[in-house]
């Protein structure tokens, strides 16, 4: 007989070779509890790892946007070769965003660019919210 097989029917009751009582059903149910109960606080601990790991991440999200650069008001897009201008826009158009060859620019410079024959942007107009239109 294997050792795995170690209990042998005697009638109606069972006897486990070496002589130790089987476990009744109620020491089998507060094992089974004990088990479950390993298993649930071995559970909560994982998850509570990852919430912290969540907040970390969220902490990071916020700090991140609040110390992100306020967007500029103006716009200057450069040419391919990046020295030619192209154009003047007001910060938050979507033509310059969808361009990405622009860089942030004062009041001042964004009224020399249109002063000097750089094109304004046909979409967001900035000569109008520059006040020289």
């Amino acid at each position: 007989m294997f050792e795995f097989e170690s209990k042998r029917r005697h009638g109606s009751r069972e006897e486990q070779v070496g002589g130790e009582p089987p476990l009744s059903r109620l020491d089998a149910l507060r094992f089974a509890r004990r088990v479950v109960e390993q298993q649930a606080v071995r559970q909560l601990g994982l998850i509570d790892r990852w919430i912290a790991e969540e907040e970390r991440r969220e902490a990071e999200r916020r700090q991140g946007e609040q110390m992100r650069p306020a967007p500029a008001d103006w716009l200057i897009q450069y040419g391919l070769n990046r020295d030619n201008v192209d154009a003047v826009h007001v910060g938050g158009c979507w033509a310059a965003k969808k361009s990405g060859r622009c860089r942030p620019a004062t009041r001042k410079q964004a009224l020399d660019a249109l002063g000097s024959g750089v094109p304004p942007c046909v979409h967001c107009r900035p000569g109008t919210a520059l006040g020289i239109d």
